[in-house]
């Protein structure tokens, strides 16, 4: 009888511990993170850090609020000294390193966007995407993350087209990357209503006239330096001029 006890034991401990893993465990599996459209959370401890973090931030007042990934969460790490332009507006900095879409769905839908009401919201994200998926499921997912940001915030939307990324543009990966970001960009591009939802893309205040980015641009041709960020904030303000706050 015993002997039976303990079979039973050893049978049924896996079942209950799948049945007590939490819901968003089944999210972080290969198969979910591959769909751009699909919410799931990286399976890192940091991430859940920061986003708790964020969630802080969430109940202070904003009047402008960033939302993305290392290029934006680095604002405040390389674009130190141009950060504080934004003080006036009390902006936050919402950006994970790291994050594809998926994770901002993820977020999203884990309260960061609950308490916060900024007037604009600045979103620029997908760029991790770009070695997973394709060009339409990309732009899909931005889209669905513009639509949940309009229906918790109510701010307006300033919708960044991708960033250019690799420092050569004669090499292989880098037209592959350039490729599907142009073809994202111009999908992303037709939610622009005028007046909700505005679309720009700076893209070319990173490119020399060869369609290079230079080291002192971008560092390693996706993160932004000083530099970088001082002509991020030339080619992005007259427009966020224009929207009110």
């Amino acid at each position: 009888m015993r002997n039976w006890f303990l079979a039973l034991i050893v049978i049924l401990t896996p079942m209950l511990v799948r049945a007590q893993a939490p819901a968003t465990k089944s999210a972080t599996n290969p198969a979910a993170l591959a769909d751009p459209t699909i919410p799931a959370p990286k399976n890192s401890a940091v991430f859940f850090e920061k986003h708790k973090a964020i969630l802080e931030r969430g109940k202070q007042p904003a009047t402008v609020l960033f939302i993305g990934d290392s290029i934006t969460e680095r604002w405040t790490k390389d674009g130190a000294h141009v950060w504080p332009h934004y003080d006036q507006y009390q902006a936050a900095d919402f950006g994970i390193g790291g994050d594809r879409t998926q994770h901002v769905l993820w977020r999203i839908a884990n309260g960061e966007l609950d308490q916060i009401k900024p007037k604009v919201t600045v979103l620029m994200i997908g760029t991790n995407n770009l070695r997973y998926g394709e060009p339409d499921k990309i732009a899909e997912a931005i889209e669905m993350i513009v639509k949940q940001i309009r229906e918790k915030t109510g701010s307006k939307v300033l919708l960044l087209g991708i960033f250019p990324r690799g420092l050569d543009p004669t090499n292989d990966e880098v037209k592959l990357f350039r490729g599907k970001i142009a073809k994202v960009n111009e999908r992303i591009a037709k939610l622009d209503d005028g007046q909700n939802i505005l679309y720009l893309d700076i893209g070319k205040a990173f490119l020399e006239d060869d369609g290079s980015i230079q080291k002192s641009v971008m560092k390693d041709g996706l993160h932004p330096t000083e530099e970088g960020y001082k002509r991020w904030v030339a080619a992005m303000q007259p427009t966020l001029d224009r929207m009110p706050k």
